[in-house]
C-alpha cells in the first residue's frame, strides 16, 4: 500500500503522469506529462498576452479591477477550457494511480 500512496502523491501533488511513470506505465505517463506541458504553456501564453495588453493600457493611467477582469475574459476565452482540461487530467492521474490494475508494484 505504501507504493500506491507514493504514486498518488506524485500524480496529485507534483505533476499528473509521474505516478504512472513510477508504476511503470511509460507511455501513459509520458502522454500525461506532454498534455500537462501543453496546458501549462497555453495558460502561460494567454496570461502573458493579457498581461502585456494590460501593462500597455496602464501606461496612460490607473487600471481598475473591473477593467482587468473584462480584458482577460475578452482576450482569452480559451483560458477556462485550458484550466478545465488540466483539472480533468489531474483528477484522471490521481484516480488512475489509485485504481490501475495493469502495473502493480507491491
Amino acid at each position: 500500500m505504501g507504493n500506491k500512496i507514493k504514486c498518488v502523491a506524485l500524480s496529485a501533488l507534483v505533476l499528473p503522469g509521474l505516478g504512472q511513470l513510477y508504476r511503470g506505465s511509460r507511455v501513459k505517463g509520458g502522454v500525461m506529462i506532454l498534455l500537462d506541458n501543453i496546458f501549462i504553456l497555453g495558460g502561460l501564453f494567454i496570461a502573458m498576452r493579457s498581461a502585456g495588453k494590460l501593462m500597455l493600457a496602464a501606461r496612460g493611467g490607473g487600471v481598475d479591477a473591473e477593467h482587468v477582469l473584462a480584458s482577460i475574459q475578452t482576450d482569452s476565452p480559451y483560458a477556462k477550457w485550458l484550466l478545465i482540461g488540466f483539472l480533468l487530467l489531474w483528477v484522471y492521474g490521481v484516480v488512475d494511480a489509485i485504481f490501475d490494475k495493469e502495473n502493480h508494484i507491491n
